[in-house]
This record gives structure tokens, C-alpha cells and sequence, in this order.
């Protein structure tokens, strides 16, 4: 069966995105045509990128990087939780994102963000560094607003039409997964 990882890509005290994530993994994980995990980046405890030999070459010496290199490996497609920083996604999720290469070939990738403007730069950035990483990207989001999605800028309260939204960008994150299978078994 399809595997998807739900990645909560903020690792800020008192993040937002953990309810995002626990939001977006509830409703996917009702789904039968997948499997769902969420994947927290501070189970990991990435340094800032600290091997020797680029991603690129697959030459993984740090404990740290295996552990990560096998999750990642795990899945077939991936929906990334963002927030927006500086017009931009989190330096952790960045981070986390650098270490592998392979890893993250030929599968999909869907984003969900939040913050001030609903994380659409974040994604805008995420979206090139996918291309760059064979990463096939999803047209649907789901654009999260501080202001309407949450009370009081931290209480997640997300507007009926975003379950909606969400869910068809599942659907994308599982049909493109599944059309890339023959390259990943090559």
C-alpha cells in the first residue's frame, strides 16, 4: 500500500504546526487508500547539515542522517506542514530537507501551510527546492491564515472549506505517488 509521511516542518516552542499536523493526519488517516505517519522533525534531532560528503552522493556517516535517510525512504509521497517565517518555510524543515537526495526522488509532495498570508511563500520556496530534489509537487494547497484559521493567532480553528481543500490535495499527494512507483522501482 501507498505510504505517505505528514511532516510537521517547525520545531518552535509552542508551534503552531503541531495542530495543523495532528489536523491533517486525523483526516487522512480516515482514508483507506493509503497509509498515513506523521513524521515529527524533533524526533530526529538534526544538527545544521553536518556531513561531509553533499547529499547528492548518498554517503551517509552520521547516526543521525541514517536514522532520518531510512524514514524518509519509507514513503512514497509526502504532504509537508510549513509554517511561513521571513517570507520563507522554517530553517528546520530546510535543514531537514538537505540532508537526503535519493531519498526524496520520484515522489510526490504536497504542502500544507499556515501564517500571515497562509504560508504561500513558504511554499513557493519549497516548491523550487522539490524540483531541484526530483520531488513532483502538487497543484492543491492548503493556505492556512493566522487570522482566520486561527484564534488569537494560536488557537488552530480551521474554516470548514479547508477539510474540503485538504482533502484534495491527498488525493493528489496519493495518485501522483502511485503513477511515480515504476521510477522508484527502477
Amino acid at each position: 500500500m501507498t505510504k505517505i509521511g505528514i511532516i510537521l516542518g517547525s520545531t518552535r516552542p509552542g508551534r503552531n504546526g503541531e495542530a495543523v499536523a495532528r489536523w491533517v493526519y486525523d483526516i487522512a488517516a480516515q482514508r483507506s487508500d493509503a497509509e498515513f505517519e506523521l513524521v515529527d522533525l524533533l524526533d530526529y534531532k538534526l544538527p545544521h547539515l553536518d556531513e561531509i560528503v553533499p547529499p547528492s552522493m548518498g554517503q551517509y556517516a552520521q547516526p543521525h542522517t541514517l536514522a532520518w535517510a531510512s524514514k524518509i525512504a519509507s514513503f512514497d509521497g509526502f504532504i509537508m506542514v510549513t509554517p511561513e517565517y521571513n517570507h520563507s518555510t522554517s530553517g528546520a524543515l530546510k535543514n531537514a530537507i538537505d540532508f537526503l537526495y535519493a531519498e526524496w526522488n520520484n515522489k510526490a509532495v504536497g504542502f500544507v501551510s499556515y501564517g500571515s498570508v497562509g504560508g504561500a511563500r513558504a511554499v513557493e520556496h519549497l516548491r523550487l527546492i522539490a524540483g531541484e530534489l526530483q520531488l513532483a509537487d502538487v497543484r492543491s494547497q492548503v493556505a492556512l491564515s493566522l487570522f482566520t484559521d486561527f484564534e488569537n493567532f494560536s488557537q488552530f480553528k480551521p474554516g470548514p472549506h479547508q477539510a474540503d481543500v485538504l482533502g484534495t490535495t491527498i488525493d493528489q499527494v496519493v495518485a501522483w505517488s502511485e503513477a511515480l512507483a515504476p521510477l522508484r522501482a527502477k
